[in-house]
């Protein structure tokens, strides 16, 4: 009788067994194998971040990070499929792909936010003994960056409306990459070139080139985000929900690390960025000190909350200069939905 039930149990459980481990098989396998395009700066911090502290894998994520030399070419891998995501800052390229309706933007990654240093102004030795020491004088100047359309382009003409000269008396010198643009002004091609502070500190630290400010005492601005393939957003849905779930943890660790200040003003750099410098020192290129990121450690709101109507501003601008078409609108590609608490929302 002991056996016969013994044996009996024996079957129960085993047949429970076999209807509960192919389940958990399933979820075994359930991750997502996911790319994101990016480039090698302090601003995708919060991607490397949450790779590398476990958070995309806690949302059943395998992600892997496509590192990219300009930021229209992880615009292009998106739009093409050859990745899911991208994060980095606006072109004019991108925004006519998104609206063709490639792309959606879905958080906030970098802004130029008031005593936070992203990029920054630098002028070749020979320019600032010359006498360029000021961000009003680029006007006849030539300048590196790294496509027309691109975000430094932006920086310029942004400037340009702020103190009154004219964008077509700067000679702006387009060679595709950052490091071409490091290249440029360190080999005496270009006067001048606007650029990462990671990378421009490098500069100045070389002997080769000269800070003379930086964007966001001239001209604050929501310059990057985070944006999935439009494909993505409607046919995996929770997928993109997860992900930006994981990157938000990632921001917030950022926010913790590097963006605290005290009741002066100053930066408050402590044990918390000193754990987190590993991290940065894998991914990031030049590889950053903690000294650097003293400096260097760029705004990006730790909710991922966009500056919205900046971007409105920003289509219209691009749109005047030609380089974006009359039909693109900031309100087709942008899905605020995966985000709570957007500023400065358009009513229309």
């Amino acid at each position: 009788m002991v056996t016969r039930r013994f044996i009996l149990s024996g079957l129960v459980a085993g047949t429970a067994l076999s209807l509960v481990l192919p389940g958990m098989g399933a979820l075994a396998q359930a991750k997502d194998k996911v790319s994101i395009a990016a480039l090698p700066f302090i601003s995708t911090a919060p991607v490397f971040i949450a790779k590398e502290r476990g958070y995309f894998d806690a949302e059943g994520i395998d992600l892997d990070i496509k590192i990219f030399t300009a930021a229209q070419a992880v615009a292009v891998a998106v739009a093409s499929g050859d990745a899911d995501f991208g994060v980095t800052a606006f072109t004019g390229g991108f925004f006519n792909l998104a609206g063709k309706g490639a792309l959606k933007v879905v958080a906030a990654q970098s802004r130029e936010e008031p005593g936070y240093n992203f990029n920054a102004y630098v002028v070749s030795k020979k320019a600032y003994e010359a006498g360029f020491r000021s961000p009003k004088d680029f006007a006849g100047k030539s300048v590196a960056i790294t496509t027309i359309g691109s975000s430094f382009h932006y920086c310029l003409g942004m400037l340009a409306d702020k103190y009154g000269f004219k964008l077509e008396d700067v000679q702006m010198k387009p060679v595709q990459s950052i490091p071409n643009m490091m290249a440029a002004l360190s080999g005496g091609q270009v006067d001048a070139t606007i650029i990462t502070a990671n990378n421009a500190l490098k500069l100045e630290a070389d002997g080769v080139g000269k800070i003379i400010g930086w964007v966001h005492e001239h001209t604050p601005w929501q310059l990057g985000a985070l944006f999935a393939s439009t494909k993505n957003v409607k046919e995996k849905r929770p997928m993109v929900e997860r992900f930006v779930r994981a990157y938000q943890k990632g921001l917030q660790d950022y926010a913790d690390a590097f963006l605290q200040k005290d009741s002066e003003g100053n930066r408050m750099i402590g044990e918390k960025a000193q754990a987190m410098m590993p991290i940065l020192e894998k991914w990031v290129q030049p590889k950053p000190t903690l000294d650097t990121v003293k400096i260097a450690a760029n705004y990006m709101d730790p909710q991922g909350r966009l500056m919205v109507k900046n971007i409105y501003d920003q289509v219209a601008w691009y749109q005047a200069q030609g380089q974006v078409d009359k039909s693109v609108n900031a309100r087709d590609f942008l899905d605020l939905s995966f985000v709570q608490g957007h500023f400065d929302v358009p009513k229309n």
